[in-house]
This record gives C-alpha cells, structure tokens and sequence, in this order.
C-alpha cells in the first residue's frame, strides 16, 4: 500500500487561518484584498457594516495569517498575505494526494478483478 505523509499542522495556525475562512464577510473582504492594498475604511466601503465590525474581521485575518497590518502615517494599510493562504492548502493537500492514493489503489484493483475474467 502506498503510504502518505501527513500534514504539516501547526495547531494554532491551521486553527486560526480556518477560523479567519470560516466566515463569507471575510473571505469577500480577502477578495477585495486580492486586488489592492487598503485601509479600513476603504475596506468599509465594500460592506453594510460600521468600520468597528470590519475592524474586528481583519483582526481575525490578521490571527489566522490571512492579512498583515502596515501603518503608513496615520493610517494602516491591509495586505493578503499569500503564506496564510498557503497554510490552508497544503493541509487541504494532504488529503487531495490521499484521495489520489486510494482511488489508484481502487482502480488497479478493479482493473486487476477485470483481467481475471
């Protein structure tokens, strides 16, 4: 049987960055973040919510990893961070080569039951 290697899972980082794309107002916040750099209130202006809730969303993208906070004069400009994005796929790796390995192992063993009849 092949055998496959097992996520790298840094407990709290894993945890983190699925908790930060557990929620669909961030993940569309991290969309707008994919196409530029922004402050909070130009994040604020994509959304029907007060600049404290967005606050709070990009402070759990900044906990899982998902974005990183630069302060440029006054205000602070959010950025995607690709590495916590990365996080996330390679957990999800883990489990798309472990289902590769199994259905190889299914499709030899059918096509090994057809070539003895």
């Amino acid at each position: 049987m092949i055998s496959v290697e097992q996520p790298v899972d840094p407990a709290p980082a894993v945890q983190n960055a699925f908790r930060a794309l557990a929620d669909p107002t961030r993940r569309d916040i991290l969309t707008h973040l994919s196409q530029h750099d922004m402050t909070i209130g130009e994040v604020a202006g994509h959304f029907t919510m007060t600049r404290a809730a967005v606050k709070k969303h990009l402070n759990v993208l900044q906990e899982g990893g998902m974005i990183s906070v630069h302060p440029r004069g006054r205000e602070r400009i959010n950025r995607l961070e690709p590495k916590g994005i990365k996080t996330v796929s390679d957990w999800l790796t883990y489990f798309e080569r472990f289902w590769d390995t199994h259905l190889q192992a299914l499709q030899y063993a059918v096509e090994k039951q057809g070539n003895k009849r």
